[in-house]
Protein backbone atom coordinates (compact mmCIF):
# COMPACT_ATOMS: atom_id res chain seq x y z
CA UNK A 1 0.00 0.00 0.00
CA UNK A 2 1.64 3.09 -1.04
CA UNK A 3 2.36 6.18 1.50
CA UNK A 4 -0.57 8.29 0.18
CA UNK A 5 -3.19 5.62 0.40
CA UNK A 6 -1.90 4.83 4.06
CA UNK A 7 -2.22 9.11 5.49
CA UNK A 8 -5.94 9.43 3.65
CA UNK A 9 -6.80 5.88 5.51
CA UNK A 10 -5.72 7.12 8.61
CA UNK A 11 -6.98 10.96 8.10
CA UNK A 12 -10.63 9.35 6.93
CA UNK A 13 -10.32 7.01 10.55
CA UNK A 14 -9.55 9.93 12.24
CA UNK A 15 -12.66 12.01 10.82
CA UNK A 16 -14.71 8.81 11.41
CA UNK A 17 -13.83 8.47 14.98
CA UNK A 18 -14.38 12.42 15.84
CA UNK A 19 -17.75 12.39 13.69
CA UNK A 20 -18.95 8.92 15.78
CA UNK A 21 -18.18 10.58 19.34
CA UNK A 22 -20.06 13.61 18.17
CA UNK A 23 -22.63 11.40 17.26
CA UNK A 24 -22.80 9.60 20.83
CA UNK A 25 -20.59 6.33 20.15
CA UNK A 26 -17.58 5.50 23.03
CA UNK A 27 -14.85 4.09 20.87
CA UNK A 28 -13.14 1.08 22.38
CA UNK A 29 -10.83 0.16 20.13
CA UNK A 30 -9.09 1.31 17.09
CA UNK A 31 -7.37 -0.98 14.26
CA UNK A 32 -8.01 -3.98 15.84
CA UNK A 33 -5.98 -6.73 14.05
CA UNK A 34 -5.71 -10.36 14.01
CA UNK A 35 -4.03 -13.09 12.07
CA UNK A 36 -7.18 -13.27 10.10
CA UNK A 37 -7.77 -9.19 9.30
CA UNK A 38 -8.13 -5.68 10.76
CA UNK A 39 -11.44 -3.68 12.09
CA UNK A 40 -10.88 -0.07 11.83
CA UNK A 41 -13.02 0.95 15.02
CA UNK A 42 -15.10 -0.92 17.73
CA UNK A 43 -17.20 0.99 19.64
CA UNK A 44 -20.43 1.25 21.99
CA UNK A 45 -24.04 3.06 20.61
CA UNK A 46 -25.53 2.69 23.64
CA UNK A 47 -25.80 -0.86 24.27
CA UNK A 48 -24.84 -2.06 21.34
CA UNK A 49 -21.52 -2.94 20.56
CA UNK A 50 -20.49 -1.39 16.95
CA UNK A 51 -17.89 -2.75 14.50
CA UNK A 52 -17.08 0.31 12.35
CA UNK A 53 -15.58 -0.06 8.96
CA UNK A 54 -14.21 3.70 7.57
CA UNK A 55 -13.76 3.82 3.56
CA UNK A 56 -12.40 7.45 2.75
CA UNK A 57 -11.95 8.61 -1.33
CA UNK A 58 -9.81 11.55 -1.90
CA UNK A 59 -12.19 11.90 -4.99
CA UNK A 60 -14.98 9.80 -6.86
CA UNK A 61 -12.89 8.85 -9.58
CA UNK A 62 -13.49 5.13 -8.45
CA UNK A 63 -16.58 5.44 -7.07
CA UNK A 64 -17.93 6.23 -3.45
CA UNK A 65 -16.45 5.36 -0.79
CA UNK A 66 -19.15 2.18 -0.19
CA UNK A 67 -18.57 0.69 -3.34
CA UNK A 68 -15.51 -0.17 -1.80
CA UNK A 69 -17.13 -2.65 0.57
CA UNK A 70 -16.92 -5.79 -1.05
CA UNK A 71 -19.06 -9.33 -0.11
CA UNK A 72 -14.92 -10.56 0.40
CA UNK A 73 -14.42 -7.36 2.89
CA UNK A 74 -17.46 -8.11 4.58
CA UNK A 75 -16.55 -11.92 5.08
CA UNK A 76 -13.30 -10.77 6.58
CA UNK A 77 -14.78 -7.75 8.83
CA UNK A 78 -16.91 -10.72 10.28
CA UNK A 79 -14.64 -12.92 10.75
CA UNK A 80 -12.63 -10.33 13.12
CA UNK A 81 -15.48 -9.36 14.62
CA UNK A 82 -16.32 -13.48 15.70
CA UNK A 83 -12.71 -13.38 17.34
CA UNK A 84 -13.45 -10.08 19.26
CA UNK A 85 -16.61 -11.39 20.99
CA UNK A 86 -15.00 -14.74 21.21
CA UNK A 87 -12.06 -13.16 22.57
CA UNK A 88 -13.49 -10.58 24.73
CA UNK A 89 -16.42 -12.55 26.12
CA UNK A 90 -19.16 -10.49 24.02
CA UNK A 91 -21.01 -13.16 22.22
CA UNK A 92 -24.69 -12.35 24.14
CA UNK A 93 -24.52 -8.84 23.64
CA UNK A 94 -26.31 -6.83 20.96
CA UNK A 95 -24.01 -5.66 17.69
CA UNK A 96 -23.70 -4.57 14.11
CA UNK A 97 -21.37 -3.12 11.36
CA UNK A 98 -21.43 0.12 10.45
CA UNK A 99 -19.87 1.96 7.74
CA UNK A 100 -18.17 5.20 7.48
CA UNK A 101 -17.84 6.69 4.06
CA UNK A 102 -16.11 10.34 3.74
CA UNK A 103 -16.16 12.06 1.04
CA UNK A 104 -13.73 14.98 -0.41
CA UNK A 105 -14.07 18.13 0.01
CA UNK A 106 -13.29 21.19 2.27
CA UNK A 107 -16.07 20.17 4.65
CA UNK A 108 -15.38 16.43 4.47
CA UNK A 109 -18.70 14.84 4.40
CA UNK A 110 -18.86 11.92 6.33
CA UNK A 111 -22.16 9.75 5.87
CA UNK A 112 -22.80 6.69 8.60
CA UNK A 113 -24.74 3.38 7.46
CA UNK A 114 -25.76 1.99 10.61
CA UNK A 115 -26.26 -2.15 10.29
CA UNK A 116 -24.57 -1.98 6.98
CA UNK A 117 -24.48 -5.52 6.27
CA UNK A 118 -25.33 -8.70 8.10
CA UNK A 119 -22.37 -10.84 9.79
CA UNK A 120 -21.63 -13.16 6.83
CA UNK A 121 -18.81 -15.74 8.04
CA UNK A 122 -19.00 -19.23 8.66
CA UNK A 123 -16.40 -21.34 10.63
Amino acid sequence: MTRERLSLGSKGENIARHHLEKSGYKIIAANYRTKSGEIDLIAKDGRTLVFVEVKARSDEKFGSPFEALTPKKCRQISKVALEYLLQHGGTDQPARFDVVGIRPGTAKEVEVIKNAFDFCYEW
